[in-house]
């Protein structure tokens, strides 16, 4: 990468990198910035992880038994025992919120990897007679759907499977930081206005992705289809029966799929590009864990 594309891959001014290069083995980053370089490099493929550790003489490749390693983010991945879903972990800190980048504190909490798939809501439909979502056949989710986003789902719907799983919908800014990161990128990856990392209208996909599709538009937390695919449902009510959605679609186009801009509709709207993910307190996450 150039220092333009590796400054907004990490989310840092292009002044920081040329500062780093300049300082070398001298420099000594922020937990903040160390973290999200731990981050990069974990995600990294084998051979520039093994050109890293040459390049370095392992000198700062973190081992097992560094007391003051920084755990990469993302790094937090656990099943939840009711749903069998993947969470993270997302570190309660600072954010920056909105068009604007107004500094937020949010705690601690944990955020479903993926939108909720077909076969994750026919496992809640199953369990508790709700019903099924219009487009499914016959009551059944069609085959090449189990692994896309449910859609044709209510707030009311999101709230009723989100209570089944023993989690709730995320608020606004627990998407959006799940989504940005702590440092205000304008996209789950970087600053870079690349259509091409989801699934948006100017892509011409024309339906619903699988939900590990764009594995290149990930967010800071290792979080998928946080721009495009579905909106998504979030617990904050804007006006009585009117919550936030979050996230663009695939029938959106892409300007519309930053995670900080505002869109909300009525809790009874349901359509073809709108479903859910959950999040969980940490402190739930753990008991549930023992």
């Amino acid at each position: 990468m150039s220092i333009r594309e590796f400054a907004a891959h990490l989310g840092v001014s292009e002044r920081m990198i040329s500062k780093w290069e300049a300082g070398r083995e001298n420099i000594r980053p922020r937990p903040v910035n160390q973290a999200a370089l731990d981050t990069c490099l974990s995600r990294s493929d084998p051979d520039t992880q093994a050109r890293f550790a040459f390049l370095t003489g392992d000198s700062l490749v973190p081992t097992a038994d560094d007391d003051d390693r920084i755990e990469p983010i993302g790094s937090s991945q656990i099943q939840h025992p009711r749903d069998g879903s993947l969470m993270v972990k997302v570190e309660g800190s600072v954010y920056l919120s909105g068009p604007s980048n107004t500094p937020a504190w949010i705690p601690t909490y944990y955020i479903d990897v993926h939108p909720v798939s077909n076969e994750d809501y026919a496992r809640f439909v199953a369990a508790t007679g709700h019903h099924s979502p219009q487009h499914w056949v016959a009551g059944r989710c069609p085959e090449e759907l189990l692994n896309h986003p449910v859609v044709f789902v209510t707030w009311n719907d999101a709230h009723s499977y989100a209570t089944w799983a023993g989690k709730t919908l995320p608020t606004s800014q627990q998407w959006e930081k799940a989504a940005r990161g702590t440092r205000g990128t304008i996209y789950p990856w970087g600053d870079q206005p690349t259509p091409a990392k989801c699934n948006v209208r100017e892509n011409g996909v024309g339906n619903t992705t699988a939900r590990d599709c764009y594995q290149s538009g990930i967010s800071p937390y290792g979080v998928y289809d946080m721009c495009g695919n579905v909106w998504e449902w979030c617990a904050t009510e804007t006006k009585p029966a009117r919550y936030e959605l979050k996230g663009g679609a695939w029938t959106s186009p892409f300007d519309r799929s930053t995670p900080s801009s505002f869109n909300d509709a009525a809790a009874s709207m349901c359509d073809d590009d709108t479903g859910f993910r959950c999040v969980s307190p940490e402190e739930t996450v753990k008991a549930l864990l023992g």
